[in-house]
């Protein structure tokens, strides 16, 4: 199944810079991974915020929401979902 998911990433000020620097490099690691992986088909950076929109194509809600889990900065994003289907009128398939 696909998903749309929307991340804001809203790292407290008070967290040590070299903790904070850790978990970043953390994230991409494991982001990388995924997207190797074919699990994130598509990231996307919103211009002039620390978010992203990104494309995950899992088996279904569980272990989209596990993998969501996994992400290092996790504990500080406010995550949207949107479920995706294929459109009647797309000439592409998934």
């Amino acid at each position: 199944m696909l998903y749309l998911v929307h991340m804001q990433v809203n790292i407290p000020a008070t967290l040590a810079p070299e903790q904070a620097d850790r978990l970043k490099a953390e994230e991409k690691a494991y982001s990388q991974k995924l997207q190797a992986d074919g699990v994130w088909r598509h990231l996307w950076r919103v211009a002039g915020q620390y978010a992203n929109y990104s494309v995950f194509d899992v088996a279904g809600n569980d272990e989209l929401h596990q993998t969501l889990m996994g992400l290092p900065l996790y504990p500080y994003m406010a995550i949207t979902v949107t479920p995706l289907a294929q459109h009647p009128s797309a000439i592409a398939l998934n």
